[in-house]
């Protein structure tokens, strides 16, 4: 009786420690943070050798810090649809920056607003068809937010700066400030008005910062003054950006609702090679390829109420977010599009940290890679079929291929990608969707040529963050307007 009464107290105790959120708890808020081409060693808590980032490491201290976390994809859109849909990007149309995400996929938007949550997207969306700098979105948009599942959203095509034209539910207006500023102010608003209405809240909260052009106030590129002019204006930028979180947290905690509020925070990709000191953090690669330094990001969780701080090197992914939030808050699979090829990381997050149980895969113009654990293969080109193999505990530089030391896992790593890649060829034709095939094919071109938009380019033609791409697309004389 002893013996079995022992066993008992054990399982209930790991059963407890598994159970995040019970049946009778109040479900969190939810706030996902995402910036825009900040590097995985761009943040204070890494030691960065001039930048400070007080109110992410105030955050690093209070929550999980990720130290193995991976964007979607080495560029913006894609890594945002795997936000969205908990897939990998070429599944759901968004191949490369500026594609429409498919109408057919089911997003995390979607799922929490038929929960109950208020939903708000703030920011750059980048999801429904357009290059360029950010515009604001047409309010009958056949992809604005609103069609995902956002009941409010003050939103922007791309990236965009200081003092921005936005669209606020298809109503476009002039905002003063940065993108970082701005964006978390429009953010507590809809926090303010969802709190009053008693209701969840899940606000996406994506930044313009700090992808290129570079602009930022004076006083956040003081301490810069020794970079050249674009990095002080990079760098400027993400001291805004943190100061943006600092304003969010704060706000947070004087509305009451910070301990029941889980912030999910992370960059849609790796670093730009321009900037110096290095966005890296001395990892190989950069934006736009397939090494750690394109995939690899800072990552934060957190949420006082139910995890404690912790430093996991645990790999995870945002296409881990849909599926853990859904593990949180049980949701039907009915909510989501499958294949999924996201996991949830909820384990890791009550401090039961093991391996990881599916890999993650990556398809990215004609390369890949996969992530298992401590090993990452990696195929510059899918056609060739060549494939290397690192160890990424003992190389996180991938300086050494370990193919040869390795080969039941090269075999078994280089088997699972091609099954990835097959089952990725059949989603592109449609075939996870109920209707067995796409009943949308949306374009990708820019706003300076789209007929929508014509109207108004005689307007922005005068300001400095189209002016230049107006001209040009359009092949109008420059000299009207110097």
């Amino acid at each position: 009786m002893r013996n079995f009464n022992l066993l008992f107290l054990l399982v209930s105790f790991f059963t407890n420690s598994c159970k995040i959120t019970g049946e009778n708890d109040v479900p969190p808020n939810i706030i996902l943070i995402m910036t825009d081409d900040q590097g995985w060693g761009q943040t204070g808590y890494y030691n960065h050798p001039i930048l400070k980032t007080f109110n992410l490491d105030a955050m690093a201290e209070s929550g999980i810090r990720f130290d193995r976390f991976y964007a979607g994809a080495p560029v913006c859109s894609p890594t945002r649809a795997s936000v969205l849909t908990g897939r990998s990007n070429d599944r759901t149309g968004v191949y490369t920056q500026g594609n429409a995400l498919h109408k057919q996929e089911k997003t995390i938007s979607a799922a929490l607003k038929q929960r109950g949550y208020t939903t708000g997207h703030f920011g750059k969306w980048h999801l429904n068809g357009l290059v360029g700098p950010g515009v604001p979105i047409l309010e009958d948009d056949p992809y604005r937010p609103s069609v995902y599942g956002f009941d409010e959203w003050v939103s922007v095509t791309n990236f965009f700066d200081i003092d921005p034209l936005m669209s606020d539910n298809g109503k476009f207006k002039e905002y003063e400030g940065t993108s970082s500023d701005i964006i978390v102010d429009l953010a507590i608003d809809f926090i303010g008005k969802s709190i009053a209405n008693n209701k969840p809240f899940f606000a996406v909260i994506w930044d313009g910062s700090p992808h290129d052009p570079f602009h930022a106030l004076a006083k956040d590129m003081e301490g810069f003054y020794d970079l050249d002019e674009e990095s002080r204006n990079h760098y400027g930028e993400l001291v805004a950006f943190d100061r943006s979180v600092g304003t969010l947290r704060d706000k947070l905690r004087k509305l009451g609702v910070a301990e029941n509020t889980l912030i999910w925070y992370c960059s849609d990709n790796g670093g730009l090679p321009e900037v110096t000191p290095s966005a890296m953090g001395n990892l190989r690669g950069h934006k736009r390829n397939l090494w750690e330094g394109g995939l690899r990001v800072p990552a934060i969780i957190e949420w006082p109420e139910k995890i404690k701080p912790a430093v996991t090197n645990f790999p995870a992914s945002t296409m881990d977010i849909f599926p853990t939030i859904a593990d949180l808050l049980n949701l039907p699979d009915t909510v989501m599009t499958f294949p999924q090829d996201g996991q949830s990381i909820k384990a890791v997050m009550v401090g039961n940290e093991a391996q990881r149980q599916k890999p993650i895969p990556f398809r990215f113009e004609n390369g890949g890679a996969l992530i298992d654990n401590d090993f990452k293969l990696y195929i510059a080109d899918r056609n060739s079929r060549e494939f290397q193999l690192y160890n990424l505990a003992d190389d996180p530089k991938e300086t050494t291929d370990v193919s040869a030391i390795y080969p039941e896992k090269f075999e078994e790593l280089k088997n699972q990608f091609s099954e990835f890649d097959a089952s990725v060829e059949n989603s592109i034709k449609g075939a996870d969707y109920s209707e067995g095939k796409l009943t949308d094919k949306p374009y990708r071109q820019g706003w300076m040529t789209d007929p929508r938009y014509r109207q108004y380019l005689d307007d922005w033609v005068k300001r400095p963050e189209y002016r230049d791409r107006i001209i040009r697309e359009n092949n109008w004389d420059k000299n009207k307007f110097f």
